[in-house]
C-alpha cells in the first residue's frame, strides 16, 4: 500500500501538488484512466407517477393542514420574530409556529425552479432543477472501511482521500459534504480544516453545514475566496450549498434555523430535508410520513423566502421506514422508492429543484449493498431527482463511508448516466450499409460499421467481469469486493491536485489561520 493510503503518513499526492509540481500543471485535476467526461446529466424520461393528482392534492391539503392546526416547534428565537413579522402565528411564551395556507403558498411562489451552482472551475458550475441531474459523494459518516483495515472512526487522511476520489471521478460533479467526519480534527476548527481541503483538493461545489452562524459564515466566506470573487457577485451566484435537516417531528431547531437565516441571505443555496422514517419519527403509513415531510419542507422553504425572496432552495425527500422488530432504519425498500417518487411529484406541484438519496442499510459491500442501492438509484431517477446526495460510498445505514463501497456506486452511477444518454438515431447509426453488407446469416464482428465503433459502442464496467467461467478461474476467480478493493487504491494513487492561483491560496490559507487563532466556532469542551 502507498503512503497515501496509510492513515499514520501524510498524502503524498496532496504534499507534492501544493508545492507547486506536474500537478499545479492541470487546472481540471483530471485523472491518469480512462472514464466518461464530465457533464451536467439531464433525465430525458417522463418521472413516475406514483399517484394520481387528486391523490396528490390530498397529501398537499393535509400538510397545509398540519401546518395551520398543529404547526411547527421553532427553537430559534429570531426565526420566531420574523415568521410573526410575516403573518405567522406566534404566541409569547411558547415556540410553537403556526402558519396559513395562503402565506405558506405565497411564500413558495417566490422559490427559483432552477439556478446555477458555481464552482471555483466554471466547467464543473452545475444547474439544480429541470431535468437536470446532480451526482454527489456521500457525507457525513461518522466511520469509514476497506477491506485491508476494517471499521475505523472517521480521519483526516481517509476525508482527505474520499476527496480525491471525489474529484477524479467526473461521475461525481459535487462533494456533498465530508464524505467521514475526521474526528481527530478538534470540533472547533474541523469546519475551517475540512473547508479549506474541500476548496483546495477539489474543484467542484460542495456543501457546507449548518451547525451555527461561525460555521457558515466562515464555508461562505471560504468559498467567495476560493472563486476569486466579491462579496456583492458571491451573492448573485450561489456557490455553495447546505442541507437543513428538520428535527422530525414537527420541530426546527437552533442550528438548522440559523443556517436558513445565514445561507438564505447570502444568497446561497439552501436544500430542506426532513428525515422522516416511517413508524419512528413519522406515521406508520408512508401516506402519513410524506403528509409529514411535506410540511416540514414547506415550513423551512418557506421561511427562507422570509429572510430573502428569491432565495435558492431545494425540496429535500428522506422519508423511509424502520425495521419494525428492532427500530433500526432501512434503506433501499419498497417504501423508500414510493416516497422518492412521491417526493418528486410534491417538489414538481411546487416547482422547487428535489433532492434524493442513494442509500443502502447493509454492513458490508456484498449483494444487499448493491441491490438496496440499484432500488435507491432507480427511485431517485424516475422520481425526477435533481441531487443525489450520497451518490457513493454510502454502508451501514450512513453511519460509514466505504472505499469499496464508493467504487461501486461510482459504477452504478456511470451506468446511470450511460442509460440517460439518448440514443444515437442519425442514419448511420440506424446501420442499414451494415446490415446490407452482412446480409442473412452473417456477423457484423468484421465490418466497418463495428470497426470504427467497437472501442467505445458500449459501457465498459469498472466492476463486472465479463470473462467467461474458464478464464475468470484462472485469473483467480476475483469477486466484486477484491476488484473494488483494487481499483481505489490504483486510482488514489494517480490523484493529482487541481491547479489554485498562488495568491488566492495565500489568502484562503491566511484567512484559515486568522480564524483559527480567533478559536474558530465556539463548542462547550
Amino acid at each position: 500500500m502507498t503512503a497515501a493510503l496509510h492513515p499514520a503518513e501524510p498524502a503524498l499526492a496532496t504534499d507534492r501538488a501544493r508545492r507547486g509540481g506536474r500537478a499545479g500543471k492541470r487546472a481540471g485535476g483530471s485523472a491518469a484512466f480512462e472514464q466518461p467526461p464530465f457533464r451536467q446529466l439531464k433525465n430525458p424520461l417522463v418521472p413516475t407517477r406514483l399517484v394520481s393528482d387528486d391523490e396528490l392534492e390530498s397529501i398537499h391539503l393535509a400538510s397545509l393542514r398540519v401546518l395551520k392546526e398543529i404547526g411547527i416547534d421553532v427553537l430559534h428565537d429570531e426565526a420566531r420574530r420574523i415568521m410573526k413579522a410575516h403573518g405567522a402565528d406566534v404566541r409569547e411564551g411558547s415556540e410553537r409556529v403556526r402558519f396559513d395556507s395562503d402565506m405558506i403558498l405565497e411564500l413558495i411562489a417566490y422559490c427559483p425552479p432552477e439556478f446555477t451552482l458555481h464552482a471555483r472551475n466554471p466547467a464543473h458550475n452545475l444547474h439544480f432543477g429541470g431535468n437536470n441531474v446532480i451526482l454527489s459523494m456521500m457525507a457525513s459518516a461518522p466511520n469509514c472501511s476497506d477491506l485491508d483495515r476494517g471499521r475505523r472512526p472517521g480521519n483526516q487522511v481517509d476525508y482527505r482521500n474520499f476527496l480525491r476520489l471525489a474529484q477524479m471521478h467526473n461521475i461525481l460533479q459535487c462533494t456533498g459534504g465530508y464524505p467521514v467526519e475526521p474526528i481527530d480534527i478538534h470540533p472547533s476548527v474541523r469546519h475551517l480544516e475540512c473547508i479549506r481541503d474541500l476548496a483546495t483538493l477539489t474543484d467542484k461545489v460542495f456543501h457546507i453545514y449548518s451547525l451555527g452562524k461561525e460555521r457558515n459564515v466562515d464555508g461562505i466566506e471560504i468559498a467567495r475566496i476560493a472563486r476569486g470573487v466579491s462579496r456583492e457577485q458571491l451573492m448573485e451566484e450561489p456557490s455553495v450549498f447546505t442541507i437543513i435537516n428538520t428535527n422530525s417531528p414537527l420541530k426546527l431547531d437552533v442550528p438548522m434555523m440559523e443556517g436558513i437565516i445565514q445561507m438564505a441571505s447570502m444568497g446561497q443555496a439552501v436544500i430542506v430535508t426532513p428525515f422522516t422514517l416511517s413508524g419512528a419519527m413519522a406515521p406508520v403509513t408512508i401516506a402519513g410520513a410524506l403528509v409529514q415531510q411535506n410540511a416540514e419542507a414547506l415550513s423551512g422553504i418557506a421561511f427562507a423566502q422570509m429572510v430573502k425572496k428569491g432565495a435558492p432552495v431545494g425540496y429535500g425527500g428522506f422519508t423511509s421506514n424502520v425495521d419494525m422488530k428492532s427500530g433500526a432504519p432501512a434503506f433501499g425498500t419498497p417504501e423508500y422508492m414510493k416516497a422518492q417518487l412521491a417526493g418528486g411529484q410534491l417538489a414538481r406541484r411546487y416547482n422547487i429543484p428535489y433532492r434524493t438519496s442513494n442509500t443502502c442499510a447493509a454492513n458490508t459491500v456484498d449483494a444487499q449493498a448493491g441491490y438496496e442501492s440499484v432500488f435507491s438509484l432507480w427511485g431517485a431517477i424516475q422520481g425526477g431527482g435533481n441531487l443525489m446526495m450520497h451518490g457513493a460510498g454510502w454502508l451501514e445505514g450512513g453511519l460509514r463511508c466505504s472505499y469499496e463501497k464508493t467504487i461501486l456506486d461510482i459504477d452504478l452511477l456511470q451506468m446511470v448516466a450511460e442509460f440517460l444518454t439518448p440514443l444515437d438515431l442519425s442514419e448511420d447509426a440506424l446501420g442499414f450499409d451494415a446490415i446490407q453488407s452482412v446480409g442473412p446469416g452473417g456477423h457484423f464482428f468484421g465490418t466497418q460499421h463495428t470497426q470504427e465503433r467497437y472501442k467505445t459502442a458500449f459501457y465498459s464496467p469498472i466492476v463486472s467481469d465479463w470473462r467467461n467461467f474458464e478464464t475468470w478461474t484462472e485469473a483467480g476467480s476475483p469477486t466484486a469486493l477484491e476488484r473494488t478493493n483494487k481499483v481505489w487504491k490504483e486510482r488514489l494513487a494517480a490523484y493529482e491536485e487541481p491547479y489554485m492561483d498562488p495568491a488566492i491560496r495565500e489568502e484562503l490559507n491566511d484567512f484559515v489561520e486568522k480564524r483559527r487563532a480567533e478559536g474558530g466556532a465556539p463548542t462547550d469542551f
